[in-house]
């Protein structure tokens, strides 16, 4: 069993709230965001550098921390191709007015603008980097900061996953290929056809010791080895068990899973696929992306902090809509709140190019 790692400071800003109390109370209540949220943030830079920021403000706030340990501390931002939308806008006014592109632009294209940016509002001045895996890169980005801190490196480490924008050409594709839906996001329902994307940011502190909020009990990934977007049960199941393998937990002890469910017509059937293989229909299963919508790069670290608020809190959120489960799909959340307490508790990451995370969560008085 590895050394769990705490996370003490929590900072979202999505469609349901701005502040992780608000946050909690929505996910209670069950209440589903309106399609096509923005995440706005004040600033000179491209929005994942403003959103990243603040909500790294905020996390660093709440953990309570110190000028002297932000000096030594790790800074990790998740995603890539991040600033899409920003990226059509300044190409296009350059091929109308050629001399419209500013200097910044040098910086402000790259994502580690938001490394840049988010260093310069907080004071952290240790190790930095930018972890991309597409809709799995919150999940990812934890678990390269826990390895920082399990390794020895850091003590504390500061988790960012910003903003994503999506031009019109990428919405266009995504709409074409099935994988998004302008519609309502039904997670695990036969009637599902497809994500509803928003944006969204969040940030976690995780610490070698501190007052925690969860334990980081173990995580694991696997590569399904293969290029393009159909999901393979057999590397999510894989995933979840090296998380398990990790933490030294049995399947039998996970009281909650949070999927991670987008309501895709072939991701959710593969994910329900696997996680009966791993878990039979123990645990309740439930998905975040039902009531807050899919922030890609974000998604992750929000459904970290939506699982720590259940573990916190005692309950599990519902899937309002969900209407017509899957057959042969786990033992999925309901309609309405359940006040089950959960303990012990997954969260999935699942991306494109066969990128499959999983981390393990066990709340405080657990250790």
């Amino acid at each position: 069993m590895s050394t769990p790692v705490a996370v003490t400071g929590m900072a979202v800003r999505n469609a349901l709230a701005d502040t992780v109390p608000a946050f909690a109370d929505a996910l209670a209540a069950g209440v589903v965001a309106d399609p096509g949220f923005t995440v706005t943030a004040p600033g000179r830079s491209a929005l994942p550098a403003r959103s990243g920021a603040a909500v790294a403000v905020a996390a660093m706030r709440a953990a309570g921390l110190t000028a002297a340990e932000l000096e030594s501390a790790a800074l990790v931002v998740a995603g890539n191709n991040l600033a899409l939308d920003y990226h059509a806008g300044v190409w296009q006014r350059f091929n109308e007015r050629p001399g419209s592109v500013r200097p910044s632009h040098a910086m402000a294209y790259l994502d580690t603008d938001v490394l840049g940016v988010v260093s310069e509002a907080t004071g952290i001045r240790g190790e930095g980097c930018t972890v991309g895996g597409a809709s799995a890169s919150g999940t990812l980005a934890v678990i390269a900061g826990a390895r920082l801190i399990r390794s020895g490196e850091v003590d504390t480490c500061v988790v960012v996953a910003p903003a994503n924008e999506l031009s019109g050409a990428e919405r266009r594709a995504l709409l074409s290929s099935g994988a998004m839906t302008e519609g309502v996001c039904r997670p695990f329902d036969e009637a599902r056809d497809g994500f509803c994307y928003v944006q969204a940011a969040a940030s976690v502190v995780l610490r070698r010791r501190g007052q925690a909020l969860a334990w980081l009990s173990g995580y694991g990934q696997r590569l399904d080895g293969r290029r393009g977007t159909a999901p393979d049960p057999s590397g999510q199941a894989e995933a979840m068990r090296r998380a398990l393998a990790d933490a030294g937990i049995r399947p039998s002890a996970v009281d909650y899973v949070n999927a991670h469910g987008t309501g895709s017509v072939a991701g959710d059937a593969a994910e329900a696929t696997a996680l009966v293989d791993v878990f039979g229909t123990g645990p309740l299963v439930n998905s975040t992306k039902g009531l807050v919508g899919h922030g890609l790069g974000a998604a992750g670290l929000t459904e970290l902090i939506a699982t720590i608020v259940q573990l916190r809190d005692g309950f599990v959120h519902p899937n309002p809509n969900l209407v017509t489960p899957l057959p042969n799909a786990p033992r999925l959340a309901g309609r309405t709140s359940t006040a089950t307490g959960p303990r012990v508790a997954v969260s999935n990451s699942v991306a494109f190019s066969g990128i499959n995370a999983a981390l393990v969560l066990c709340a405080p008085d657990t250790r």
